[in-house]
């Protein structure tokens, strides 16, 4: 049985904040702050008028995604890590983005040569991942993805999981504290690769 690798997408595979932070320059007016981790505190409008609410932040990401994914960039490294790791592992991509997305998602994946199954969802990934892994028939299995909100859903669900915690932006990454619930850090995807590997070749699941 082959080991599984569950892997989210935007700021871990493709760059997102940065071109989002353009977007909203260029369309809004508006400043995007990235030395924080808080989505809907980092947006302000640069006439002085209210921050947007919970509400806008949604609509804006609403028109970002589809209509603006062709400004997303590969993350260094990032699809020669899943070509090698594919060798020897099932890889999903597990991104949260609603069901609309999920043809586009793949189509700009496929642009840097990564063709794996795209999963969409919304919410906390700890159940999907559960299922994902029963499917797969329970092999070790790694998980990836840059908030904690989804290591701590995961090591709830499926704790036999081990979570890596990943922050590609740079400009963002050393404000991101280690997600509490995630086995490790690393925001390089060399080192993020022997990481998994050894996890494969241990073939053991993941302690609490």
């Amino acid at each position: 049985m082959k080991p599984l690798l569950i892997c989210d997408c935007d700021e871990v595979l493709v760059h997102m904040v940065r071109h989002f932070r353009s977007w909203l320059d260029e369309a809004h007016d508006m400043d995007f702050a990235l030395d924080t981790h808080d989505f809907f505190g980092s947006i302000t409008r640069r006439d002085g008028g209210p921050a947007p609410s919970q509400a806008d932040a949604w609509d804006l990401l609403h028109g970002f995604f589809p209509g603006q994914m062709e400004r997303q960039t590969l993350v260094p490294h990032a699809a020669e890590a899943l070509a090698a790791l594919a060798a020897q592992a099932d890889i999903v991509i597990l991104t949260n983005l609603i069901e609309e997305c999920r043809t586009p998602r793949i189509e700009q994946l496929a642009r840097f040569g990564i063709h794996h199954h795209v999963q969409c969802n919304t919410g906390g990934k700890g159940a999907p991942v559960a299922r994902l892994v029963a499917e797969h028939g329970d092999p070790v299995t790694v998980f990836v993805d840059d908030l904690a909100q989804h290591h701590a859903s995961v090591a709830e669900h499926a704790p036999q999981v081990h979570r890596l915690h990943m922050v590609s932006e740079p400009e963002m990454a050393p404000h991101v504290a280690p997600a509490p619930h995630a086995h490790a850090r690393i925001d390089d995807w060399r080192e993020a690769e022997r990481w998994i590997v050894a996890r494969f070749a241990e073939g053991r699941p993941a302690t609490a």
